[in-house]
């Protein structure tokens, strides 16, 4: 009995002690998962939030080069003004003026501005004297907003000494146009208005993060647009104006907001999304990997790799969605490779019979030698000198685009009618180029001598498609480089190229 009694005891230990290991084993894996879970739930926080603001950040930048590319258009078709030489020496404030010259000079004037005035639909477009006298359109809600201190009020908006103009909105708390007021003499400025919900189409934030908020807010941090018009003249949110205030540029991301800021000239482009909104999907994933683990250990930990990888992805498409957005080369301010090959492609596809397109390929010739030679920072000089040459050369409807290091490309696009006009028109602009290139470099005055090569293919004769019209400009640019570089060529399907 005593036997068996003993026999039960150690029986029992032995359960005991295996309960005992079971217990310890589980808590032990459980504890561990929770601790790798944890860390690398951490990790994909840092991860995902630097992705995320360094993304932001570039999407902030290309809504600020949006931004002063329009202010820059506006301020483009305000200068068509002094085309006019009256506009710009017309004085109506002058006693000496005789009545019925003055009438007609107004009225040259006023023509002049309502054509321009139609480009852009602006709300106002006119000068206006010391007198308060006016011409071209004044609307009447700017001569009731400045009443009989127009002038005065308008001058006062001039805040840039150096080229005597300036941007403003909010007068009298009224944000519903934006104004560019330059000084045309010292008794006249010029004045242009457009509405501010034109500025929709340079705002335009991505399907990824349509839950951002992008606005346009000045030095006093009252918002000047946003695509909630209740907002429009208020202040900015306090919790966002907080993470920036006194910043120029900048990208703050805590546990509330995520927040970008640019300055824009006078004012500020401002991003921002709650935070919760970016991590909400990673939030729930984590929930489930600490319930999944407290289920089971050892399946916790497999199904934990795997939702590590979930955790992950949605980053990584997130990523890949705001990589498209980013379509600006910074270094050189032009299309950068992806974005030109997708809008030439589209162009190109969407051309009809009669259309003619026609594609350059542009490669620095020896430019291995520049950065060997002289480093990397002149080799980037020499890459941003393209960049401004090309914008130079060619127009607002030519894409430009950098698709290799040192390899540049541009469609043109023109209404010429016969291929013998189109390929003038590309003589001219390729020649135009190469000079304007030279010349500018050689400003620098630093001894370095970088030239150009340029292959030629025109659509749809040398091909139809993007693919077979780069294929038809590399032959060419072969040919160019083969017979002595500095020169373009246009392809040839008899010889392959034919050099000009």
């Amino acid at each position: 009995m005593p036997k068996i009694v003993k026999n039960r005891q150690s029986l029992k230990n032995i359960r005991t002690i295996q309960l005992s290991m079971i217990i310890g084993y589980a808590v032990i894996v459980i504890v561990a998962i929770a601790i790798v879970t944890q860390l690398a739930v951490k990790k994909t926080d840092e991860v995902m939030k630097n992705k995320v603001i360094s993304l932001t950040s570039s999407l902030n930048v290309q809504m600020k080069l949006n931004m002063e590319s329009y202010l820059s258009r506006m301020e483009t078709t305000a200068t068509l003004a002094f085309g006019e030489k009256e506009a710009y020496t017309y004085d109506a404030t002058d006693p000496n003026n005789d009545e019925y010259e003055a009438l007609n000079t107004e009225k040259i004037i006023t023509d002049k501005l309502y054509n321009l005035c139609i480009m852009e639909n602006f709300v106002d477009y006119g000068i206006v004297y010391r007198n308060n006298r006016t011409v071209g359109k004044i609307s009447n809600g700017t001569s009731t907003l400045f009443g009989d201190k127009i002038f005065t009020e308008l001058s006062s908006m001039i805040t840039r000494e150096r080229t005597n103009d300036g941007w403003f909105t909010g007068y009298n708390n009224d944000f519903r146009r934006i104004y560019y007021v330059k000084e045309v003499h010292e008794n006249a400025v010029l004045v242009i208005s457009f509405y501010a919900n034109e500025l929709n189409e340079v705002f335009d934030n991505p399907e990824t993060l349509r839950d951002m908020q992008i606005r346009l807010v000045n030095s006093d941090y009252d918002i000047i647009f946003s695509k909630e018009i209740d907002e429009i003249g208020k202040a900015v949110p306090t919790g966002i104006k907080s993470r920036i205030k006194g910043q120029t540029s900048a990208s703050v991301m805590d546990n509330e907001y995520l927040v970008s800021v640019n300055n824009c000239g006078d004012w500020f482009v401002v991003c921002s999304i709650p935070t919760e909104k970016i991590l909400n999907e990673k939030n729930e994933v984590t929930r489930y990997i600490y319930m999944t683990g407290l289920i089971a250990a050892v399946i916790a930990a497999l199904i934990g790799l795997y939702l590590s990888y979930l955790l992950t992805n949605p980053v990584k498409k997130m990523v890949a969605v705001l990589d498209d957005k980013a379509k600006i080369d910074l270094l050189t301010g032009i299309l950068n490779k992806l974005t030109f090959e997708e809008y030439a492609g589209n162009c190109l596809e969407s051309s009809l019979e009669s259309e003619q397109r026609a594609l350059l390929i542009i490669d620095l010739d020896d430019f291995k030698s520049v950065n060997d030679n002289y480093g990397h920072a002149m080799g980037d000089k020499v890459l941003e000198t393209v960049g401004e040459t090309m914008r130079s050369v060619f127009t607002d409807d030519d894409y430009l685009g950098r698709i290799g290091g040192d390899e540049f490309a541009v469609l043109i696009n023109t209404s010429l009618g016969s291929e013998v006009e189109l390929r003038e028109h590309i003589s001219k602009k390729c020649n135009e180029f190469s000079e304007s290139f030279r010349r500018r470099f050689d400003e620098y005055d630093n001894g370095i001598r970088v030239s150009v090569s340029i292959g030629a293919a025109i659509s749809p004769v040398d091909g139809r498609s993007f693919t077979e019209l780069y294929a038809a400009c590399d032959k060419a640019l072969y040919k160019s480089k083969k017979s002595g570089k500095n020169r373009f060529s246009f392809f040839d399907p008899q010889t392959e190229s034919e050099v000009l």
